[in-house]
C-alpha cells in the first residue's frame, strides 16, 4: 500500500519552472503573502477600522472580511507589494458599508410609529381590557356568548345565531341584555 503524505511535497523551482513562478505572481498574489501581509499588518489594519468605527467587534468583523474579500480576489493584486493596499481600502470601505447600514438602521428606529401607543396608553388600555374581561365574566353565559361573538369576532346577527344555534331575535335579546348588564357593571351610565 502506498504511503499518503498529509500535504503534497514541493520541489524547489528549477531556472525553466522560475520564468512560469514570476508569471504567476504578476497575475496575482499568493496566499502565503497575503496571509503573511494579513498577520503583519492585522493590528494596523484593526486601528484604521477603529478610527472608522465605534466598537471592537464591529473593527474585527471589518479586518477578517476585508481579509476574506481580499483573498477571493487575490487574482486581482497584479503586483503582491499593493497587497496591503488592497486590504486597507477594503477596511476602508467595509467600514463605510457598516456606517451606512447603521445610519440607515437608525433612521428607520428613531421615527416612532404615528399611531404607536405610549406606555402609559398601552397600561391603561391593559387595565380597561382587565376591567372588561371581569365585566363579561358576570354575565349570564348566552350573553357572554353572544356579545363575544357579536362584538369580539365582528360576527352579523345571523352568523351568531347560526353558531349558537338560537334565532336572530334571541340574539338581539341576549345581546341587548348583555349589553345593559356590562354598562351597570362597568359603571358606565346608561
Amino acid at each position: 500500500m502506498p504511503v499518503i503524505a498529509p500535504w503534497p511535497v514541493v520541489q524547489a523551482p528549477s531556472d525553466r519552472d522560475r520564468g512560469d513562478t514570476d508569471r504567476a505572481m504578476s497575475v496575482g498574489t499568493t496566499v502565503d503573502h497575503l496571509t503573511e501581509t494579513y498577520r503583519a499588518h492585522y493590528r494596523s489594519l484593526l486601528g484604521l477600522a477603529a478610527l472608522l468605527l465605534d466598537d471592537t467587534a464591529s473593527c474585527e468583523d471589518v479586518v477578517q472580511e476585508a481579509f476574506i474579500r481580499v483573498h477571493s480576489a487575490r487574482k486581482r493584486v497584479r503586483e503582491p507589494e499593493k497587497t496591503l493596499a488592497y486590504l486597507r481600502q477594503t477596511v476602508v470601505n467595509l467600514s463605510r458599508s457598516a456606517l451606512r447600514r447603521r445610519i440607515m438602521g437608525m433612521r428607520l428606529l428613531s421615527k416612532p410609529m404615528p399611531d404607536m401607543a405610549s406606555a402609559e396608553e398601552g397600561a391603561y388600555e391593559a387595565l380597561e381590557r382587565d376591567e372588561l374581561k371581569a365585566a363579561l365574566r358576570t354575565l349570564q353565559r348566552r350573553q357572554r356568548e353572544v356579545l363575544v361573538l357579536r362584538y369580539f369576532a365582528d360576527m352579523t346577527e345571523a352568523q351568531v345565531a347560526e353558531t349558537l344555534g338560537i334565532s336572530i331575535g334571541s340574539v338581539k335579546a341576549y345581546g341587548s341584555r348583555g349589553l345593559a348588564a356590562l354598562r351597570v357593571a362597568m359603571g358606565a351610565p346608561a
